[in-house]
């Protein structure tokens, strides 16, 4: 996969195809995309989604992309470098502003959800847009401290998008408690504790429930669907009263040595030293 580079802290590209003329790649600049006309499907770090007129896309350097083209269309990119909005210049403009684009651009969200722009915000995107074309048919607009305000108020709406974006997830989101009590309800059943199911039951998108769980919980699904099983599994152990066999298939193992090795990956020992352990101590007491 190649890697395009910026060497100018700011470009703006505006062009019509029809086939895009670039395979999957990445970038180490930052790059804002307008869908100024036209429609197709934009596939972001194996993500697709589908495009039309006023759509924005946000692209960082961590992400790799390509456009398949349904109907000709008109592309208007934005491209810039990290030094873009650290330069000197512009710090006057930024002093009360509490957005950071580059923050703003990295956002996981943003690479697994279209933004979605209603009026006004549609019409005062384009708006932007139409001025950034404008300015960048007659003048070089890298050093420009109106091009520079036109940024900033479309990271602006971004932002605003966001927050509405959140809001809207998590008000169909699930109580902690509701959570938490089907996971340890299924804990035993794998096909029903994975990611996907989970989301699906709960009607949260799959793209999100990670996030939204680290989010809320302060640990990964996966650490903590690890934690509570090797937790009950000790339990298991240190009761003495099922075997190995028994433990295993509880919990949905293939065999023991699944379950041996599940164990030791995630409590550092194995069952059978803890369970010889268990033996010892009940012999001597």
């Amino acid at each position: 996969m190649s890697r395009l580079k910026q060497y100018d802290t700011l470009l703006v590209s505006d062009f019509e195809e029809m086939v895009y003329h670039l395979p999957v790649h990445a970038h180490t600049y930052y790059e804002l995309v307008y869908i100024y006309s036209g429609n197709g499907v934009h596939v972001l770090n194996d993500i697709s989604m589908p495009y039309s007129a006023g759509d924005l896309f946000v692209i960082s350097q961590e992400d790799q992309h390509h456009f398949r083209i349904n109907e000709i269309t008109r592309f208007i990119m934005i491209k810039f470098t990290d030094s873009y909005f650290k330069h000197q210049s512009h710090t006057f403009f930024n002093e009360s502003f509490t957005i950071v684009p580059e923050l703003v651009m990295r956002q996981k969200l943003l690479k697994e959800i279209k933004l979605e722009f209603e009026e006004p915000y549609k019409t005062i995107l384009h708006n932007a847009i139409d001025n950034i074309i404008l300015y960048n048919k007659h003048k070089n607009p890298t050093s420009s401290p109106f091009i520079y305000q036109q940024l900033l108020s479309i990271f602006g709406l971004i932002k605003e998008v966001i927050l509405k974006l959140n809001d809207c997830i998590d008000r169909g989101l699930p109580k902690k408690e509701a959570l938490i009590s089907y996971l340890h309800e299924n804990i035993y059943d794998p096909q029903k504790y994975q990611a996907r199911h989970v989301a699906t039951h709960f009607n949260i998108s799959v793209s999100y429930f990670s996030r939204y769980f680290k989010r809320n919980f302060e640990i990964t699904y996966r650490d903590y669907i690890n934690n509570y099983r090797t937790k009950l599994i000790e339990k298991r152990i240190n009761s003495g009263q099922v075997n190995m066999k028994q433990i295993a298939a509880e919990f949905g193992f293939t065999d023991e040595s699944h379950l041996s090795n599940y164990f030791n990956n995630h409590h550092k020992s194995r069952p059978s030293v803890l369970r010889k352990r268990v033996l010892k101590l009940a012999a001597t007491s």
